[in-house]
């Protein structure tokens, strides 16, 4: 046991992974019962200070998106305009295509351009974001790209880029189309990005209403009429995946994220937002682990002139802990070990992963906290000797 504040202790373990993965493993914990209940087929809520998942339900599965999808084409779009690429002033032609399929004839959520008009980017961004409007995403991927396949293919580059491993784009609407999946995870993991990057853009979001064509429509988020200081982002809805949201909140300095999907009805989707993110909200105290340049640990390390490195934190681990829930914290050290010499300081050489309940909540780097030069002959034997001694084979 390792006590970090008069008040705050919990138990650090290490676990050394060989490449193949055949040392060091650790059991599938048994699932513990969650602090709180959702009627959701897929959840996840995670704080925006400190990455501390809060609570998870089936993160990795993929879902049809439905409108859910318009925020990595708005990602497209903000990322085009931060560069200078995109003014906000420009104009698009409103096309055939972009008006039967998401325009007033589609029967789906439009903002109700004109065919053969032009909109600018200004309308369209709040069109597609506070209307939902289909019309308006495909005028925007045509506009950009030519097409809405062309503007799919840099969705899912840019969804790469991100390291949304469970996700694929098909179109920048999210109508139904075979192979489009996204996971409440990479949700999570746009949005948080495109509020940090595009602060002034993303304020868009919680725009009450906008009014295109003479017709007034409201925001459809439902989170921004409740008292729970939400400030955006998106919603949807598919008969194959049920009612889906992303939502964020910004209450006491903190900012908390919530992706769903799978719910029955639009009301469940209201009430099950507004459940979790009061309780998430409500039910975690800041905790700090390792300040940064703290020495977290040690790995073994081979062929070196030394057998042995300090494991340093690369930045401040900081976590929420539930109210009284101390207890429930343990952290283990995670590397492809032993690690091989040479060593420079500072690189990353392992991580550390913070667990709730035997569940990986945070992971953070860390780096090496001095170098280690490759060793002698004799150093490097004796390093053998200690692998074969513990199972390794490694050549040298």
């Amino acid at each position: 046991m390792i006590a970090k504040r008069p008040r705050f202790v919990f138990t650090l373990a290490a676990a050394v992974l060989t490449a193949a993965g055949a040392c060091g493993a650790f059991a599938q914990p048994e699932e513990t019962k969650p602090a709180i209940e959702t009627s959701a087929k897929e959840a996840m809520i995670l704080d925006g200070g400190t990455g501390t998942i809060l609570f998870q339900k089936d993160p990795d599965t993929a879902f049809p998106p439905a409108s859910l999808a318009k925020m990595m084409t708005m990602d497209i779009v903000f990322e085009a305009i931060r560069s200078g690429q995109l003014k906000l002033d420009t104009e698009f032609p409103v096309s055939v295509n972009a008006w039967r399929t998401g325009g007033a004839p589609s029967g789906t959520s439009t903002m109700f351009a004109a065919v053969k008009s032009s909109v600018p980017v200004s309308a369209l961004i709040r069109g597609a974001i506070v209307q939902s409007a289909n019309d308006a995403c495909i005028i925007l991927a045509e506009g950009m790209a030519g097409s809405e396949e062309k503007f799919a293919e840099q969705m899912n580059k840019r969804a790469a880029e991100l390291g949304m491993t469970g996700s694929h784009f098909v179109n920048p609407t999210g109508l139904p189309a075979d192979g489009q999946h996204v996971t409440v995870r990479d949700l999570i993991k746009l949005a948080r990005h495109i509020r940090t990057t595009y602060p002034d853009l993303y304020k868009i979001y919680a725009e009450p209403s906008f009014e295109w064509n003479k017709i007034l429509q409201r925001n459809r988020n439902p989170l921004l009429s409740l008292d729970i200081g939400a400030d955006g982002m998106e919603t949807g809805y598919t008969e194959a995946s049920g009612y889906a949201l992303l939502g964020v909140t910004d209450t006491g300095g903190r900012t908390t994220y919530l992706a769903m999907s799978g719910l029955k009805t639009s009301k469940d989707r209201a009430e099950e937002a507004k459940k979790l993110l009061t309780w998430a909200n409500q039910s975690f105290d800041r905790e700090n682990l390792f300040k940064s340049g703290e020495r977290v640990g040690y790995a073994g390390v081979f062929g070196g002139d030394a057998g042995s490195v300090p494991l340093m934190a690369k930045r401040s681990v900081d976590i929420l802990v539930p109210h009284h829930g101390e207890d429930r914290i343990k952290a283990r050290i995670r590397y492809n070990g032993p690690l091989t010499a040479p060593i420079e300081a500072g690189e990353t050489v392992a991580s550390l992963d913070v667990m709730l309940d035997d569940r990986t909540v945070l992971s953070r780097d860390l780096v090496a906290g001095a170098s280690v030069a490759r060793g002698s002959f004799t150093d490097r034997a004796l390093g053998a000797a200690r692998e074969l001694a513990f199972g390794w084979v490694r050549a040298f």
